[in-house]
């Protein structure tokens, strides 16, 4: 059984006063419905990070069309978006910005800037918790987490790696918090071992509770349907299946190049893309009821499929193609088994990274 925290929200470290930044001009229109993707409910839109253009594109998910592209506050150096996490805590929109060690804030509806966040540096990975009111940031020079506060957006504490694994060479890279938003789990890369690890952690005390050996370049990935964790290995061509509260080893299923993750809504399918397949056998689904790989991977028009966003309805998905590449290419999945099928693509800036859905 998973430990149960006390009712409140500890709040430890020191706060940091946040810089109200300038608030952009452009203000979207309200996206419409979707009957054919979402079942009726409002579409909403894919906020795409664009890491070597240092923009945002903004796609409305009803017409699958660019209806914006926002410019990130100045920085000291030309902005760096890497990943989009979006939260309905005051509905807001949490954009890592590597070049400038910060999080840029923007309010849901406009998408206009609300604030900006220090953060250490090297930021990459990040993920949030609903219940627990934190967002974790992984900063990959420093070789921290930042966690801020969902609420207040202030800084709670700056977690440090395991002094072991950093002493390897080891470098925190992806996150994600567990449904009660009671455990962090942070993959770390170690370009010496023959294994990379995963590291969970207390979102209370903030102290290091077990770890896991796992393949090379490991994401990571969960749903309420169960009690795993799924981590993608993408260099050594592995999917692990681990208990989240023993870190023990499930099951390891054969998925080639698996890397970004991307899960259903309803927490029933999980699509992994091959990153250097280039573009054959792109994205695979796994059903989270059998841990078993259903239909036949679909291909993309485009080398690295890099990061999934899934609509509410998880109807349609997108796909970033990182690297020289400007598209997101975008699926609609069958009644059936939920395999998707290549259905359109938009251009965006380059280097398209990171993406989430927001209503």
């Amino acid at each position: 059984m998973m430990k149960q925290k006390q009712t409140g929200y500890f709040l430890g470290g020191t706060a940091l006063v946040i810089g109200i930044a300038g608030m952009l001009s452009a203000t979207l229109p309200t996206a419409g419905a979707c009957p054919a993707c979402d079942s009726g409910r409002r579409a909403g839109k894919i906020l795409v990070a664009d890491r070597d253009s240092g923009t945002i594109t903004v796609i409305d998910v009803r017409s699958d069309e660019v209806i914006d592209t926002l410019e990130l506050p100045l920085g000291e150096n030309p902005a760096e978006p890497m990943y989009v996490y979006y939260s309905p805590i005051r509905n807001r929109v949490f954009v890592g910005d590597r070049a400038n060690d910060r999080v840029v804030v923007y309010r849901g509806r406009t998408l206009n800037v609300e604030a900006t966040i220090p953060a250490g540096a090297g930021v990459f990975h990040m993920w949030g918790s609903t219940r627990g009111r934190q967002l974790w940031v992984n900063n990959d020079i420093d070789n921290t987490s930042t966690v801020i506060d969902l609420r207040w957006l202030t800084v709670t504490t700056t977690v440090p790696m395991p002094a072991d694994l950093v002493a390897l060479g080891g470098k925190p890279h992806d996150v994600i918090l567990d449904p009660s938003g009671d455990y962090a789990y942070v993959t770390m890369l170690i370009e010496s071992s023959a294994n990379d690890y995963v590291v969970q952690f207390d979102t209370e005390t903030f102290e290091e509770l077990g770890r896991a050996a796992v393949g090379k370049d490991p994401h990571v990935s969960l749903t309420r349907r169960n009690d795993v964790l799924y981590v993608p290995c993408q260099n050594t061509n592995e999917l692990y299946i681990l208990d989240r509260e023993t870190l023990k080893t499930v099951d390891v299923l054969d998925v080639p190049g698996a890397h970004g993750v991307g899960m259903a809504n309803n927490g029933r399918y999980l699509y992994i893309t091959n990153l250097p397949g280039g573009g054959d056998e792109a994205l695979w689904t796994l059903d989270t009821s059998t841990n078993e790989i259903v239909g036949q991977p679909t291909n993309s028009p485009y080398t690295v499929p890099h990061n999934v966003a899934l609509t509410r309805g998880s109807r349609k998905l997108y796909v970033t193609h990182s690297g020289d590449n400007d598209k997101v290419t975008i699926y609609r999945t069958n009644r059936q088994d939920r395999v998707p099928v290549l259905a359109r693509e938009v251009t965006t800036g380059a280097n398209p990274f990171g993406l989430a859905w927001v209503p």
